[in-house]
């Protein structure tokens, strides 16, 4: 039986500077992060499918991303797979007290207070760390997360609207200034308020306990379902899709909609 030892010579092999694969050879930390965040996707993409034996090979090739980033520390001194591993299995211990030592939590939302505690205390432990409520919010992340996790983070230090109210004003006052950006003729400040409007709106999804990196995802794939359909529907009534004017447009896609 194969075993994660086996993938690692896998990895070693590839990368053998004189009998591995040329491509593997050529690759650093840098060029490979796009490809362990696009697994990363499809990771979550065969999870929206519920498709489990898609997403057994989707983990292999995540987990393939960790081994490959290992393998590169390795060659150069900085750690190895072994170090990951036990990186990740001392954090699992620390942050859950309440499995692993004498702690109790009430719930999984008090777990999720405690979790976070640790992580604070965690980041107050390191050398370069930065006190700020914002520290540690990766720039990599995508938009709509980090967009998240910020204002997560701004509302647990006191910064935020007292009800949903608020937010829902906020985005009012967002559309005006969009207008307004609009009708000075300013790209720039049209594409400032319109960020100013998606992060705001992402804060009403937190408000309203809606994680909104899976909401958009999900509004995707209806969007694209609905076309197709539409598409599907202009072409069985042999008409031409450029000769539809933007009127019979809509009037098909309502009907995809109610055919729903």
């Amino acid at each position: 039986m194969n075993t994660i030892e086996k993938l690692l010579e896998v990895m070693v092999a590839l990368r053998d500077p004189k009998t591995g694969c040329p491509w593997d050879i050529e690759q650093d930390f840098r060029s490979i992060a796009p490809y362990t965040i696009e697994e990363a996707y499809e990771v979550a993409d065969a999870i929206d499918r519920n498709d489990l034996i898609d997403l057994k090979d989707e983990l292999g090739d995540l987990l393939l991303q960790v081994v490959f980033h290992a393998q590169m520390a390795r060659e150069i001194g900085a750690f190895d797979f072994n170090a990951v591993v036990n990186a990740i299995t001392g954090k699992m211990v620390r942050r859950h007290p309440h499995v692993f030592a004498d702690e109790t939590v009430a719930d999984a939302d008090a777990q999720r207070v405690a979790w976070e505690a640790h992580k604070q205390r965690e980041r107050e432990a390191a050398s370069e760390y930065d006190s700020g409520a914002l520290a540690g919010v990766t720039l990599a992340l995508p938009a709509l997360v980090r967009a998240e996790k910020l204002s997560k983070r701004a509302a647990a230090a006191g910064f935020d609207w007292p009800d949903i109210g608020g937010v829902r004003a906020k985005i009012d006052e967002e559309l005006g200034e969009i207008e307004a950006a609009r009708i000075s003729g300013s790209d720039q400040q049209v594409s400032e308020e319109i960020g100013d409007l998606l992060f705001t709106v992402v804060n009403m999804a937190r408000h309203l306990s809606v994680d909104a990196e899976d909401a958009l995802r999900a509004a995707n794939l209806k969007f694209s379902r609905r076309f197709q359909a539409l598409e599907q529907r202009v072409k069985e009534q042999g008409r031409s899709w450029d000769a539809l004017t933007s009127e019979e447009l809509e009037s098909e896609w309502q009907a995809v909609k109610a055919a729903e």
